[in-house]
């Protein structure tokens, strides 16, 4: 495909970008690190030297109390200005632009990192936040508009080719527009004439402190996703405000942190909520930029082509891949490492406190430290297991310089990331299987599929170094009767071994045992109960996404009992204890998911014939393994042999 709409470039006042991609904000904790400026600009400069039309920062508070704690960006005094400037010289240096964006949390605002009470436009605690917002007086509001305004002044000061004002997901502007969080009887609020007051009034000062060259953008909320809340018309009335008070371009988001509709996981089908973008693009002149899972260049060229929207925000995609519109653009498209909206190692990392990274790129925010040397002296590398551990180690290894091959039992690559493929809502895995599959052979890693791997194998005794990551072994609970012919384990159901009745009985309420039961009701209305000890379901699962595999689990009719002690195993179903009192659950089939143990059989085995061996993944640690974990540790070994 020609990019030609994509690769058009856009001019905003005085600013002319490349292209019609931007790299969404995101908040990727950095700054609160030990050399944390310097390892953030690695991040932005990564990005930058690849054809990324704009960057726009995660959101640097314009005051304390509107921080999001200590590891976000400030720009609340005038410090910050020379503290930000050898971020944006170096992004300028790498042949970039970048935005800094204008923030407040508002009632989102956490007391225990800030130290200060949040604050919003009524008194009304935040479903997500265990803290009492104060209401804000004139004065504070007054104080709130001015701080936009010196922000913004700070950020071109420091050198930022434009500023954007966060006014969505539920942050503080968003809540001044809103009649849910906003039920005020002054002049800021009651009316939609008065609860855009607020957004207004900060882009009029806005516009003024940064004069009229200098090009604002501002980040609206284009669909709240909230009970009661803004309503399509008065966004509109609200996208045609922020065009006459001088807005350059319109930034549509979607959904609030507190809302209970998935906006960004996996689970959303690609390109959900242009239609809310393209909506507005048809009331305003100025530029429209589209958002929420759009992750692959046709869909953003499609976006483009068809005028539902000018422009294109991909966040996370540049997580997965610093490169991608450079692939575009060189039509290497099936070497795009595709970012499967996990939210495992961006989103909860952020919500544990800990900077983003990314599952299937694990460089992201680690560019200081990840980094490619080439060996000394080339090595003949084997890798047992094609899993996410063995592929990443095999490309890592083979990018570096070294002679590798890669041999697995199975047929196919992946490991068990084949299971989470056929998963329903789950199907993004096939891209990052993808993505392996056409690195390792650029790169020209010799696949040895369908061996059986021992330590006499001629692979093992040719090779000078084996890495042996052959994967877990799935957990087989000690319950009499767990040996009966209607018992299988997951591995049975997810590679066709297992043809299940219609009562099913799985024992695990884990992520395995969630993505097992949304697989088999993919298949047939099966009747299916989740068993396990623990009353928590869904464990294991990042906060980002647990709360939407249990509401997707729930509305499948998956039973779940938790709380119970096993007793029996037995033809007609399984005997267990619940609160004291004895009771069968009724099964035809019953599938065993309760957890995984280590696989180190065959390294132990290799490491005594005196071959230099080293083990990772599932065949060293299956305690709390998923797929990050693997890949990190592959990407982690495949850098030091």
């Amino acid at each position: 495909m020609v990019y030609s709409h994509l690769f058009t470039p856009l001019r905003l006042r005085e600013m002319e970008l490349k292209n019609r991609v931007m790299m969404g904000s995101m908040h990727v904790g950095l700054e609160g690190e030990e050399n944390g400026l310097a390892k953030l600009t690695a991040f932005y400069t990564a990005r930058a030297r690849h054809e990324v039309g704009l960057i726009v920062t995660g959101g640097a508070a314009v005051l304390p109390e509107g921080s999001g704690g200590a590891d976000f960006m400030s720009i609340a005094s005038s410090e910050d200005v020379d503290y930000w400037k050898p971020l944006t010289e170096a992004v300028h240096n790498a042949g970039g632009k970048i935005a800094l964006q204008l923030f407040h949390a508002g009632r989102y605002a956490y007391k225990n990192l800030t130290g200060l009470d949040p604050v919003a436009p009524s008194p009304l605690q935040s479903p997500i936040n265990p803290d009492l917002p104060l209401e804000l007086d004139e004065k504070g509001i007054e104080r709130t508009i001015q701080a936009f305004a010196d922000g913004a002044r700070r950020a071109k000061q420091a050198g930022f080719d434009a500023v954007e004002i966060m006014g969505s997901e539920g942050y503080l502007i968003n809540q001044f527009v809103s009649p849910v969080t906003n039920q005020r009887s002054d002049k800021w609020g009651g009316s939609l004439e008065n609860r855009l007051r607020f957004p207004l009034a900060i882009s009029r000062r806005v516009r003024s402190a940064v004069g009229e060259a200098y090009p604002v953008i501002f980040r609206m909320s284009g669909l709240d996703l909230i009970e009661g809340s803004t309503t399509e018309e008065e966004t509109i009335q609200w996208a045609k405000r922020l065009q006459s008070e001088g807005i350059d371009m319109l930034n549509v988001g979607i959904g609030w942190h507190e809302s209970k509709v998935p906006t960004i996981s996996m689970k959303v089908p690609r390109n959900n909520f242009i239609h809310v973008a393209e909506t507005l693009k048809q009331h305003v002149s100025i530029p429209v930029i589209a958002s929420n899972r759009i992750n692959n260049p046709e869909d953003a060229e499609a976006i483009i082509k068809d005028q539902q929207a000018d422009m294109i925000s991909m966040a996370r995609p540049f997580l997965a891949d610093p490169e991608l519109l450079i692939k575009a653009k060189e039509r290497r498209l099936e070497e795009i490492n595709t970012c499967i909206a996990c939210n495992q190692a961006c989103l909860d990392h952020v919500f544990e406190g800990k900077s983003a990274s990314c599952l299937v790129n694990p460089e992201a925010g680690r560019e200081l430290t990840l980094t490619l040397e080439t060996p000394e002296k080339p090595k003949r590398l084997l890798v047992i297991g094609a899993g996410p551990a063995g592929l990443e180690a095999a490309r890592v290894a083979a990018l570096r310089g070294h002679d590798v091959t890669i041999a697995d039992t199975k047929t196919e690559i992946g490991g068990q990331l084949n299971y989470s493929k056929i998963v329903p809502g789950k199907s993004e895995f096939h891209e990052t299987i993808r993505y392996f599959h056409t690195q390792l052979k650029k790169l020209g890693v010799k696949m040895a599929l369908g061996e059986k791997i021992h330590p006499e194998h001629e692979l093992v005794i040719n090779s000078e170094e084996v890495i042996v990551a052959n994967g877990i072994v799935p957990r087989k609970p000690e319950i009499p009767g767990v040996e009966l012919p209607h018992v299988y384990s997951y591995r049975d159901v997810f590679e066709g071994r297992c043809k299940p009745g219609n009562q099913i009985v799985i024992i695990g309420g884990g992520g395995i045992a969630c993505d097992l039961a949304l697989f088999l009701k993919g298949q047939k209305d099966y009747d299916i109960t989740l068993l396990q000890r623990s009353e928590k379901f869904a464990r294991g699962i990042g906060k980002t996404t647990r709360w939407a595999t249990l509401m997707e689990v729930k509305k499948q009719n998956v039973q779940m009992v938790g709380g119970i002690s096993y007793q029996e195993i037995t033809n007609e179903g399984v005997a267990c204890l619940s609160d004291g009192k004895e009771t069968i659950l009724p099964a035809d089939t019953v599938i065993l998911a309760s957890g995984q143990l280590p696989n180190p059989e065959l390294y132990e085995r290799i490491k005594t014939t005196g071959k230099p061996a080293h083990v990772i993944g599932g065949a060293s640690d299956a305690l709390g393994l998923d797929a990050k974990k693997a890949i990190l540790a592959g990407t982690t070994l495949g850098r030091a042999l």
